[in-house]
């Protein structure tokens, strides 16, 4: 399903992964902006997250930020625009490799995961993007709730709205935060798509993929600017329920 790899002249540059918050946090309500969206993109040109409120799905590609609205329209993010939880980094392409036909996004998850195995990379951060023509992208995005310590499940369930893109050409954004950050980040992989023409995107729970251009970077640092508020010390993020974090997170529906 994919074919021969290619190793981009910067060879093994370290990386480091930049995040907002954690998503603990974010799991249990907190949803005010740590920072902007003019702070984040000084510190990487790939990545996702969300804005403040959870107003829509954050994709950062090509040093720009969209927002993937609640019917899956996009509209580049303004600069002041509040950040309460994204994970962004330079993208270098350390490794390079073509993806042939992909049935389902559990299959390519268990194709990235072999990637990262082969390349020493379990305990690592990493962050792939991947261009392709899909058959179908199965997404979702939702409208904002200004409201604090409602959790981000009971949010979704609110306002979270499904679609579904056929015969469509864009990008994949890709991370994955290895089994023992659990908390900082979901375990796994963690899928935003784009479309070729910026008009239509969302968090990623399903697709089929019919070949496809994969950049990959390991990542082993990671830097966390976490909220300076006093309000951000009344959560117990201890208590955020891990299974609600793997069903809104990891692709399945709220």
């Amino acid at each position: 399903m994919y074919k021969q790899e290619r190793f981009a002249s910067i060879g093994e540059t370290e990386q480091c992964m930049y995040q907002v918050s954690t998503l603990q946090a974010l799991a249990m309500g907190y949803t005010k902006a740590v920072i902007t969206v003019k702070e984040l993109l000084k510190h990487g040109d790939t990545g996702l997250g969300t804005f403040e409120n959870v107003d829509g799905e954050m994709i950062v590609a090509d040093g720009a930020c969209y927002c993937a609205m609640a019917d899956g329209t996009v509209t580049l993010s303004s600069p002041e625009t509040g950040v309460p939880f994204s994970s962004v980094s330079h993208l270098g392409g350390m490794r390079r490799f073509q993806l042939d036909a992909v049935p389902d996004i559990e299959t390519l998850k268990e194709m990235l995961t072999l990637r990262i195995d082969e390349w020493f990379g379990l305990n690592s951060m990493h962050m792939v993007r991947i261009d392709g023509s899909f058959r179908r992208v199965c997404a979702r995005s939702e409208s904002g709730q200004r409201t604090q310590h409602i959790t981000l499940k009971e949010m979704l369930q609110n306002n979270q709205r499904d679609f579904i893109f056929d015969n469509i050409d864009g990008t994949l954004v890709c991370v994955y935060y290895p089994d023992y950050m659990d908390g900082i980040n979901a375990p796994g992989w963690h899928l935003h798509f784009l479309s070729a023409d910026r008009k239509r995107g969302g968090h990623v729970f399903d697709l089929s993929l019919r070949s496809g251009q994969a950049q990959m970077d390991k990542i082993s640092r990671i830097e966390i600017q976490l909220p300076y508020s006093p309000a951000f010390d009344t959560y117990s993020l201890k208590n955020a329920s891990q299974e609600e974090i793997r069903q809104v997170e990891q692709g399945g529906k709220a």
